[in-house]
């Protein structure tokens, strides 16, 4: 074989290869063992930024100092998600990159996803303070279920019913009856700490202790404990009406039961709001609206609230929150957990349907244990709180396995 030969052989055997644009596309979750991993990792990044919110206000940080810096880096992890995975790949016709979907006329979709933006961050500052009126552990788990009860049934019937009925309504049951138990252990905790602070006087129980009170060490879970922590922690709980925090978690659970079908509606058009030819908005580009206004309405709200701060919180200023280190860089931490945890939230639910991908509101048995890890929740109760605790996590950990096994398959358009 001659080189002119050889040319020849080349030239013909060169195209097959040559790589296709077309299957560069943009990198997204198809496969349900794929969804299930996101969800999994959602659920330990969503159950944990809470914790860390929960430990900044016992510390004495104001609650709006720490929003502030939270919503911060929760925004930036949605612009690090869309300028990621959002530009792996070519563009093609059905499957815009983030960019380009940025020039499209695409407003219906783009407004959905705002308003579920909007309702996301009402959510989160309403259980920010419940955090602290309630409880870690009942707060997360009364607002779960309430969003798995009336977002999960809103988002089977989007979803076009690719989730198996007969096992995904059988796990929202599970969550139901966990609603009403979340809400007798809180009763049940709430009259254990009355009758710990009613038992001894302060001065009295010190002594029993052998003075740990005179150190700062009280006994996890004593009546002195309670009482030093009220005098760290930046809102006061003491004497407030309890039913403020679970109004407070009743308002945050409606909220967060909207949020993931208004991004359901923006990623798949169900209502058919966009025009002739023009593309749903791609996952990643969703999520940046969603969360460019859940940043914008959390900036606004948490810097009136500096000025004209609720609960009993004093009064605070730019000057003040610019200067408050103290803590600020765990907040930055919760925003990245929180915005990675929703990102991939919605990425699994994009291919498992949105229905199965809320198994993530499971996250109170993450936010259970570090509650009770951390911050000593329901140490030295009675029995009757702990059975009423173990029946709520026995209720959650069904829930969540059940919601995963009703995981369908998203069938292309």
């Amino acid at each position: 074989m001659d080189f002119v030969d050889l040319l020849k052989v080349i030239q013909i055997r060169l195209p097959s290869y040559r790589v296709d644009s077309n299957r560069l596309k943009m990198y997204v979750v198809e496969s349900k063992a794929g969804a299930i991993g996101c969800m999994i990792l959602a659920l330990l990044f969503l159950g944990t930024w809470p914790a860390v919110l929960t430990f900044l206000e016992r510390r004495g940080r104001l609650p709006q100092h720490t929003y502030l810096d939270y919503t911060l880096t929760n925004f930036l992890a949605a612009i690090a998600i869309a300028l990621t995975f959002g530009e792996i790949g070519s563009s093609t016709t059905l499957m815009p990159n983030f960019l380009l979907q940025l020039t499209q006329d695409n407003w219906p979709s783009v407004m959905f996803a705002m308003a579920g933006g909007i309702f996301l961050c009402l959510g989160n500052l309403s259980t920010q303070y419940a955090f602290a009126l309630v409880g870690l552990s009942v707060t997360e788990v009364i607002t779960a279920s309430i969003t798995v009860v009336i977002g999960t049934t809103v988002n089977y019937f989007l979803d076009g019913k690719i989730n198996k009925a007969e096992i995904l309504f059988p796990g929202v049951a599970c969550f139901l009856v966990a609603v009403f138990l979340g809400s007798w252990v809180h009763r049940s905790n709430a009259a254990d700490n009355k009758a710990k602070l009613g038992s001894l006087p302060y001065k009295a129980e010190a002594r029993a202790q052998g003075g740990e009170m005179s150190t700062g060490k009280a006994k996890v879970g004593s009546a002195g404990y309670l009482i030093e922590l009220e005098g760290r922690r930046s809102i006061k709980v003491f004497g407030k009406n309890t039913y403020i925090g679970l109004a407070m978690c009743f308002f945050a659970g409606g909220c967060f039961s909207l949020f993931s079908p208004a991004f359901n509606l923006a990623t798949n058009d169900q209502w058919h709001t966009l025009k002739d030819g023009v593309p749903h908005l791609v996952v990643y580009t969703a999520f940046f609206y969603f969360s460019l206004s859940c940043f914008v309405l959390a900036v606004i709200l948490n810097v009136t609230l500096l000025y004209h701060p609720v609960l009993g919180l004093p009064k605070s200023s730019f000057k003040a929150y610019f200067s408050d280190w103290n803590g600020r860089g765990w907040a930055f931490v919760a925003g990245l957990l929180c915005g990675f945890g929703n990102g991939l939230q919605f990425m699994g639910g994009q291919a498992a349907g949105y229905a199965a991908a809320d198994a993530v509101q499971a996250l109170p048995l993450v936010s259970t244990f570090w509650g009770i890890l951390l911050f000593g929740e329901y140490r030295r109760s009675s029995r009757k709180t702990y059975v009423l605790l173990a029946g709520m996590l026995l209720m959650f950990m069904v829930a969540v396995g059940v919601l995963m096994a009703s995981a369908g398959t998203r069938k292309e358009e």
